[in-house]
């Protein structure tokens, strides 16, 4: 009976801290029988400890059976194991390999009550669905006159009788951080001088105003400017004349971009403007991004804006939206179950954010109000009639022109307010068109505002003057909720500006670029961790003076750079090629900015590594468009050391791969226990390999674990994989997985069908590689539109692939070697969330091809009919239907993360490791665009094709998941607890760092004392700035967000060392060895406090909510 308590209590290791549980799992796998049959080692207060623990999980225990069940067959499991011999893997009579079972077996224990959340049906539902809105509309593109893309405008002189138009012209300039130059000749040939004349221009007349919203480019200005420039700039600011709009890093696109890294622009933004001139943002501004995501409201409001503005949305929406007064609304997020994520935001109505297009329904006449380009000037209206110069004899004329202009416009809106726009792209930046727009402007509105008989007031102003001016109408406080303006939920995915000219393809453009986005914000996000960990434990062991402060600027360059290429022209792939390759050249030189490994010693002293490129790292990229090399390690009688992070905040078993030299190899923990490793090889070539060991290893939570490898000629310590060639076509393989069989064709990609271990039911998954070709029309595909020349044909190389087959007792995977794609698809034998999917990965090569796209489809027996789901940012997800009243080019969304098909029995997902295209265009397919390769321009301005392909490696997981309850498949919107677990283990892959001394001062670090619960994600711990930018301050931000999730599917034997605690967290004892000196709840960028900072150091997180704390740790 003392054994099985002790078992009993291993099994509920979940309530053990990290480290203890760590080494018990160890040392199981060292199979060493006497440990457990050492009932009496633990002392006294921790079995009290771990008794009271045990009595809350049986109270769990009786609501739940199948925990119960799963548990007494983990606890006879492990008794009849610890009674017998060490078990080593062995293969089974079928051929398949079976690793010893873990010596913990981990289970999933949710409260109910957590599982509430995603049933949904609290709440109101929203008066706009954009779903709803899509079913709705006919998207017949009727002329509409002169508003081509909407209707003729009528209205009645005396209905501004009782109630004047008030009238806000904004003046602004929107500079791309890169797109046809780069960023620094975009700066040096025109932004400078554009912010230059800003402070000279505006200072003539108090009635000017401006807006800015790219801080890239204004700190850059800043730095070189004078104090006296700069407090101009500041006097400038404080009353009320130049608006900091968004006040990110950039305007990030919001199709590709991870949410991580759109908060973290967004931080740095806010930051870097608190410091330096002391405002906080309070509207939002998003002209050019090639559709909107209902995520960017949600990061707004959160931040403590309480308005924003967006203006490329689908020709019909806005048509649709205009007819009905629906422009301006409360964006509200589809899982929020009361009105705490409102934001009001206002659409611009017309084709473009252009004075042509702004100020009016008709851009013959607003073109003539554009003084830029008043004759002798180098641009012209292109409707053939010029602006002219306001004088007295002729404005009372051009005054009344441009008032009809505006109550046209002001007629497709609630309120008696009119927001009118005059900018366009690097605009301004020369002082006559300062005067040219303002001078003319002004005389305009001077007589307007002096005939009260027009009943209009006009006037220059700044984004949030507009919506203050709204709020005040109605007697409402800024952000707070507008009475008679519906509440709209969705988002405004996919974008159209005309005819079918969906844009649609820059979902995919330059998908190595976007895959190298991710590894710099997987890179930058651990270091940035382990820097604030190790910050902290220094200076809590008072040796600040020898750790590498002044290393802190590496990482804030790191953060520009990420955050610089989550610009709309930039991860979008949508930019010229020389300035597609500044943007690598910024990105690739030292990703991993570096990392802090802990010394064993008294007061565990810190050392730094890998923050010099040249230091020797696992991956290395011989330049900014060249795949990641690994490194070889060269073995010799000396042992070689590894060090290995995992970036999750959960504990972790992965399989570490690690190129050698030399078959003869063993892998030891930092104790010296040999550890399960497989030998496979790595092919360089068809002939040429190097061995590759893959090593079992437990990792801990955001921790570091060193390794030790020997040479060794012992044959027994290494677990040996066979390989089978295949130079033709190979027959169908069974297995608990079955992997790709390419017998129909030469098309085929990956499995055939999948079945689950432990089930009969086989789900028909299938997969093959298609091409979409462009049209032969005038209009063609490019970097920005997808205008495919009809359905996608197969697939067909000249020559049947080369497949290669490895079994293994860790892995066993199939390689398929085809002209222009190299799959390998891998199956984990390993307990938890790795073994629990299909690795997919597909290395692209079409550089041959002339207007192409290889696409990649699933086909399933899942009856989807035309309902799928894609993901927003890597944050939510959202439901789609394929429309067949429109064009196949109009159904592809944008998939960051992950996209989904299901039906009432299963669900497959698709894991992505980069944002691309995806669609279902068929019930049970989900489909993928890989590459495009197109050699010419789609007229969109950018003036090239999509020539400078490279090989690019796209990485995915393929899960299958069943269904427990059945749910109505349209309400479901979450991920399940093991999705999101998978795909964190696809973007967080553990780092491998091969250390270079001969024994390196090191230990394993285990920097959390409590497993966090499975729905927390601390989505990054920085250091904040200090005086010094170059330097940190005392205090850190930590940013955690509690994931929402599916409780619907399946959830057993996944192998999680967590469960979830409605919403609470420790924060106070979450960080072994550190104190927790403050804690202040703050905005989601730090700009504002609240509430006030308590003793408490437990907080509350809702499901889906991003939560931001500023603290001090030491």
């Amino acid at each position: 009976m003392k054994l099985k308590k002790q078992v009993t209590v291993c099994g509920a290791a979940i309530f053990c801290v990290a480290v203890f549980s760590l080494y018990l799992m160890l040392d199981r796998v060292q199979h060493d029988p006497t440990r457990h049959q050492s009932g009496g080692n633990f002392p006294r207060s921790q079995i009290s400890v771990l008794q009271n623990r045990i009595e809350q999980l049986e109270q769990l225990l009786e609501e739940n059976h199948e925990i119960i069940s799963h548990i007494k067959d983990s606890v006879l499991e492990l008794t009849a194991h610890a009674e017998g011999p060490p078990v080593l893997p062995h293969h089974k009579p079928n051929g398949s390999w079976v690793l010893p079972p873990e010596s913990c077996p981990s289970f999933l224990s949710v409260s109910p009550q957590d599982c509430q959340f995603a049933l949904g049906g609290k709440g109101q539902s929203p008066d706009l669905q954009m779903l709803a809105v899509y079913s709705l509309l006919p998207f017949d593109n009727q002329d509409g006159g002169v508003w081509k893309q909407g209707f003729d405008i009528t209205y009645e002189p005396s209905e501004w009788d009782t109630e004047p138009l008030q009238v806000f012209v904004v003046p602004h300039s929107h500079n791309d951080p890169g797109w046809i130059k780069t960023f620094d000749k975009y700066y040096y040939d025109q932004t400078q001088h554009i912010l230059n004349s800003m402070v000279l221009k505006m200072q003539e007349d108090p009635r000017r105003r401006f807006i800015w919203s790219e801080i890239s480019f204004f700190s850059k200005w800043w730095d070189n400017i004078s104090s006296q420039k700069r407090a101009a700039v500041r006097r400038l600011v404080g009353n009320g004349q130049l608006e900091m709009v968004t006040g990110g890093w950039v305007m990030p696109d919001e199709a590709n971009s991870h949410y991580f890294a759109m908060i973290d622009q967004l931080i740095e933004g806010h930051q870097w403007l608190e410091k330096n001139i002391g405002v906080m943002p309070r509207s939002g501004w998003a002209v050019d991004p090639f559709g909107h995501s209902s995520t960017m409201p949600y990061l707004l409001k959160r931040s403590n804006l309480t308005g924003m503005l967006i203006q490329r949305v689908h020709y019909a929406i806005k048509k649709h939206f205009a007819a009905t007064q629906n422009l301006e609304f409360m964006w509200r997020q589809t899982w929020d179950p009361d009105t705490s994520t409102d934001i009001f935001c206002h659409m611009m109505p017309f084709y473009s954010y252009d004075v042509p297009h702004t100020c009016g329904p008709d851009p013959k006449i607003c073109c003539q109000f554009d003084f830029k380009r008043l004759p002798g000037g180098r641009i012209n209206c292109p409707w053939k009639v010029p602006p002219r110069a306001i004088t007295d004899a002729n404005v009372a004329e051009r005054a009344q022109l441009l008032l009809d202009q505006y109550r046209k416009k002001s007629k497709l809106y609630r309120s008696k307010v009119l927001l009118v726009p005059l900018g366009d792209d690097f605009r301004y930046d020369k002082p006559q068109e300062w005067d040219a727009q303002f001078l003319n402007y002004q005389r305009i509105f001077d007589f307007l505002n002096s005939r009260p008989n027009l009943h209009v007031q006009a006037q220059f102003g700044t984004l949030s003057d507009y919506f203050d001016a709204l709020y005040k109408k109605v007697g409402i406080v800024p952000g707070m909720k507008l009475p008679g303006f519906p509440v709209l939920s969705g988002d405004f995915f996919s974008y159209a500006d005309r005819e079918d000219h969906y844009w649609t393809g820059y979902y995919t453009s330059r998908p190595f670029y976007k895959s190298l986005d991710r590894v710099l914000e997987a890179h930058l996000r651990g270091a940035e961790i382990l820097y604030s960990l190790a910050l902290a434990h220094t200076r809590r062991a008072g040796a600040d003076s020898r750790y590498p402060l002044s290393d802190y600027a590496l990482l804030t360059n790191a953060r520009r750079n990420l955050g610089l290429f989550q610009h709309h022209d930039a991860i979008t792939g949508t930019a010229k090629e020389a300035v597609a390759v500044d943007y690598g050249v910024r990105s690739v030189p030292c990703p991993m900015a570096h990392s802090a490994l802990p010394q064993p010693g008294r007061h565990r002293r810190w050392a730094q590594h890998g923050s010099d490129c040249s230091s020797p790292q696992d991956d290395t990229r011989p330049s900014q468009d060249s795949l990641p090399e690994r490194t070889v390690l060269r073995m010799d009688t000396l042992p070689r050391f590894l060090v290995v992070f995992n970036p999750l905040e959960q504990e972790r078993l992965s399989v570490v791969p690690v190129l050698v030299d030399s078959p003869h190899v063993r892998v030891l923990s930092e104790e010296g226990q040999p550890l399960p490793s497989q030998l496979s090889a790595r092919w360089s070539s068809a002939t040429d390999t190097v061995p590759d060991v893959s090593v079992l290893a437990r990792l801990p939570a955001l921790g570091l674990r060193v390794l030790q490898l020997h040479k060794s000629l012992d044959g027994h310590t290494m677990l040996k994989s066979s390989v089978r060639l295949y130079l033709h076509e190979m027959k169908e393989g069974r297995g608990d997985t079955m992997l790709p069989c390419p017998t129909h064709a030469h098309r085929r990609a990956g499995p055939q069908s999948i079945r689950r271990a432990g089930e009969e039911r086989e789900q028909r998954v299938s997969s093959e590689f298609l091409v979409y070709g462009t049209r032969t029309s005038k209009d063609k595909s490019g970097a920005y539109l997808f205008l495919p020349d009809g359905e996608a044909k197969p697939y067909a190389p000249k020559d049947p692939p080369v497949v290669r087959v490895t079994e293994g007792p860790l892995f066993s995977e199939v390689a398929s070697y085809y002209q222009h794609v190299q799959t390998v698809v891998r199956l984990y034998n390993v307990p938890g969330v790795e073994g629990l999917s299909l690795d997919l990965s597909c290395l692209v090569d079409i550089r041959d091809h002339i207007n192409k796209e290889l696409a990649l489809r699933f086909s399933t027996d899942i009856e989807s009919d035309d309902t799928f789901f894609t993901d927003l940012n890597g944050f939510q997800i959202q439901p789609r239907r394929y429309q067949r009243k429109l064009p196949l080019q109009a159904n592809f969304y944008p998939m960051p993360a992950m996209a989904y098909i299901q039906d009432a029995q299963s669900r497959l997902t698709l894991h992505t490791a980069q944002a691309l295209g995806v669609s279902s265009l068929s019930s049970g397919q989900l489909e993928v665009i890989l590459d495009r390769r197109l050699m010419q321009d789609d007229n969109r301005g950018l003036g090239q094709g999509l020539k400078d392909n490279k090989r690019t490696c796209n990485r995915f997981r393929l899960l299958l998941e069943r269904r427990t309850t059945e749910q109505e498949a349209l309400g479901v919107l979450f991920p399940s607890l093991l999705s999101h677990i998978t795909s964190m283990h696809l973007n967080a892959e553990a780092l491998v760092m091969p250390v270079a001394q001969e024994k390196p001062a090191l230990r394993s670090f285990t920097p959390l004392s409590t497993t966090l619960p499975c729905d927390f994600h601390i989505l990054n711990l920085r250091m904040l700035q200090a005086e010094d930018d170059s330097l940190p301050s005392a205090e850190a931000a930590l940013i955690l967000h509690r994931k929402g999730f599916d409780c619907s599917l399946e959830a057993k034997n996944l192998g999680f060392n967590c469960t979830t605690s409605q919403g609470k967290l420790a924060l106070g004892s979450l960080f072994q060895g550190l104190e927790l000196g403050s804690l202040q709840p703050t905005s989601l960028t730090l700009m504002y406090p609240l509430g006030t900072a308590s003793n408490s150091t437990s907080i509350h997180l809702d499901p889906m909510e991003i939560a931001t704390f500023r603290i001090r740790l030491g």
